[in-house]
């Protein structure tokens, strides 16, 4: 399904991932992964990102995020899988994926584009959702009158490519009504580092 955005190519794929697929490998990164806070630079100041999270990547996957640059952890092995069906059915290589654990409505993702040079000037954003539903917005840069509002739920993809990230921003906002935990899988692919720097 294309999302209605001028400019964009954002393709939301609900229940790309069967449910018991979904809630198998939900599980599974819970008691595997080793969750951090992240320190981002926020208004000039350090603060504890509002929610859990984790890089992973190839070796030479680092990631300049918020003045902050992240060394990538290894893959783990029920995520290889995943890369390769990704890889297989968009054509194009991911080679490192963020985790973002959502503990309740508290956790959230302020407004931003994926759009640090590491990524190139079209990035493919591969976005997998698990567990419980989210709201994801996604509004222009300039025009903030102009947003689409998606609701997230559990095995949904989407794929954000072309201009997305210059054009537009996104989050996922707090909530105050009760809400279970989510994961939240985002694969891409990062230029070395010797290459992002260039120019």
């Amino acid at each position: 399904m294309q999302i209605d955005l001028p400019g964009a190519e954002v393709t939301w794929l609900p229940g790309w991932l069967p449910a018991p697929q979904a809630e198998a490998l939900r599980l599974g990164l819970l008691e595997e992964v080793a969750w951090e806070v992240h320190r981002i630079k926020l208004f000039g100041r350090e603060v504890d990102s509002p929610r859990l999270s984790r890089w992973i990547g190839d070796a030479d996957a680092h990631y300049r995020y918020s003045g902050t640059v992240f060394e990538p952890h290894p893959w783990p092995a029920r995520l290889l899988p995943l890369r390769e069906r990704l890889v297989a059915e968009t054509g194009r290589p991911f080679n490192s994926v963020l985790l973002n654990r959502y503990r309740d409505g508290r956790d959230a993702m302020g407004w931003h584009s994926d759009d640090e040079p590491e990524l190139g000037t079209q990035p493919v954003i591969a976005s997998l959702s698990l567990g419980a539903p989210r709201r994801f917005v996604l509004r222009h840069r300039q025009q903030h009158s102009l947003k689409r509002e998606i609701v997230l739920g559990h095995g949904d993809l989407l794929l954000m490519a072309g201009d997305t990230q210059r054009l537009y921003q996104h989050a996922l906002p707090r909530t105050a009504k009760p809400v279970g935990e989510r994961v939240n899988l985002t694969f891409r692919q990062i230029a070395p580092r010797a290459e992002s720097r260039r120019g």
